[in-house]
This record gives C-alpha cells, sequence and structure tokens, in this order.
C-alpha cells in the first residue's frame, strides 16, 4: 500500500483474531519481514486485546538496516525499525511481544542456496553489489 493510512485500513479489514483461539495461549508470530514495524505493533496488539498470554515475533529474513538503491522503494535508514545498534528486546518492547528473533544473514544464504557473493544483501549490511551514486542526499542516506 502506497500510504500509511491505506496500510492500516487495509489491516483492519483482514486482521481479526479468533479470541478463543487465542486467548491465554502463547502465540508465535511469524513474518517474512520488518520495514517499518508498524503492521507488527498492530498484529502484537490484537493478539494481547483478543487475549493472548505471550506473543513471540519471528522474522524470516534479517533485519533490514539499509536502504534498498535496487528496486524497493526504501529510501532512509529512519525508516526501519530495525535500526542500527537497535538490540532484539528494545524491538520486542516497541512491537509490545515477548520477544523478537530473525533469521542470520549465513542462514538466509544457505536457505536461499546461492553463494553469498551472488546474491543483494545491500538493505541487510550496507554494502551493494554496484557502486551507488548519483543520489540525493536529502532522499537516500
Amino acid at each position: 500500500m502506497p500510504t500509511q493510512n491505506k496500510r492500516e485500513d487495509e489491516l483492519d479489514i483482514k486482521l481479526n483474531p479468533i479470541k478463543e483461539v487465542v486467548q491465554d495461549k502463547r502465540v508465535v508470530l511469524v513474518d517474512d519481514s520488518i520495514v517499518r514495524g508498524n503492521t507488527m505493533r498492530k498484529i502484537v496488539k490484537l493478539l494481547r486485546d483478543a487475549g493472548a498470554k505471550e506473543v513471540h515475533v519471528r522474522v524470516g529474513s534479517p533485519p533490514i538496516k539499509y536502504p534498498c538503491y535496487l528496486g524497493i522503494d526504501m529510501k532512509t535508514k529512519e525508516q526501519f525499525v530495525a535500526k542500527e545498534g537497535k538490540s532484539l528486546d528494545e524491538l520486542a518492547k516497541e512491537f509490545g511481544a515477548n520477544s523478537v528473533a530473525y533469521v542470520s544473514i549465513d542462514g538466509l544464504v544457505e536457505a536461499i542456496g546461492f553463494e553469498k557473493n551472488n546474491l543483494c544483501l545491500g538493505c541487510l549490511i550496507g554494502k551493494y553489489p554496484i557502486p551507488i551514486t548519483n543520489l540525493n542526499a536529502n532522499n537516500f542516506t
């Protein structure tokens, strides 16, 4: 969705936890990736409001910490919830979860099955497969 308001409206439509299923349960919430964290905050809150005793977040990609200049609209580091130096405990607190864990970069590389040097990991490690030039400093930091 192009705007935060539209993303939130879409979540309100498609996410409705079944209270009888989650009430007094320990829930493990699995997501493919987390960029800004807004969706995760909302989902954890919905699960808590439905009575989940614990909510643990697991993510199938490493933390996204750097802009993508090669095709995905992620322009500034300030947008990312997993900013450099932020701990997993801090992320859990920010989401309202009991814990957060991500797949490691080595785990991701192993799962994909390609050599690490054949993958673009720019948004994960801040090193890109090609030189990044002609960036407007106001848009890409």
